[in-house]
């Protein structure tokens, strides 16, 4: 709420919920945040990270012994070092450092549990309403040819489609792109150069990556996540 109301930005679509957890290296042979009591714990200082830490254990009843840093890189070569027991940051964050910070992966793990609600997406400048709902609608339109399953690579199949969802879509029945002040072929053109939203995270952050993120509730609404395009009409 505070960066919303204060920087001067407007948040659009959440694009990846995220969540904050904890990694542990894997000699520990820890399996959940519940048997961290009394745990030493790498964390930034003055983020809202170390404010959802203290409030988790709180809740919890537990302690922990916080090791703070100012910086990225200082707190997570000092958890490599074996200064602390435990990192913790976005479950994202730490599938990268995994992958990326260490030397062997697997002599890691990230444990289960999530402690808050960290959604990301686009921000806008808050002055400027005919750009937000450019970005807005792009990501829906990128969630919309997920749910009708149009891709990067089939999307030209789907031109002239009788289905008035897909028309307007994709700019064949026209006045979507008016509406944004864009080119009618708005939409196609976005999922045509870079893919859905699957093919996005699949990309990027995907089971076939090296981050291995699945898409749990980043999924569609109809598969059982939280992403959910209202209708382009």
């Amino acid at each position: 709420m505070s960066r919303d109301t204060e920087l001067g930005l407007d948040f659009t679509n959440v694009t990846f919920y995220d969540g904050q957890g904890f990694m542990v290296p894997t000699s520990l042979g820890v399996t959940s945040a519940a048997e961290l009591d009394g745990a030493a714990i790498c964390v930034q200082t003055g983020t809202t990270t170390e404010k959802n830490l203290t409030d988790y254990f709180w809740a919890t009843g537990m302690s922990f012994e916080p090791v703070v840093f100012e910086g990225f890189e200082e707190s997570v070569t000092a958890f490599i070092n074996g200064r602390c027991d435990a990192y913790t940051t976005d479950a994202s964050g730490l599938a990268s450092i995994r992958v990326s910070n260490v030397e062997n992966p697997n002599d890691y793990v990230i444990l289960p549990e999530i402690i808050s609600k960290e959604p990301l997406g686009p921000a806008v400048r808050n002055d400027d309403p005919e750009w937000a709902d450019v970005v807005k609608w792009t990501v829906y339109a990128l969630l919309t040819a997920k749910e009708f399953g149009i891709t990067s690579e089939n999307i030209d199949s789907f031109k002239a489609s009788e289905d008035p969802n897909i028309a307007r879509l994709l700019g064949d029945e026209p006045g979507m792109g008016k509406a944004l002040g864009v080119d009618e072929t708005w939409a196609y053109n976005a999922v045509s150069q870079v893919g859905n939203y699957g093919e996005i995270f699949e990309r990027h952050v995907g089971s076939n990556t090296p981050l291995g993120v699945e898409r749990g509730i980043n999924g569609l609404w109809t598969q059982g996540g939280l992403m959910y395009a209202p209708p382009i009409r």
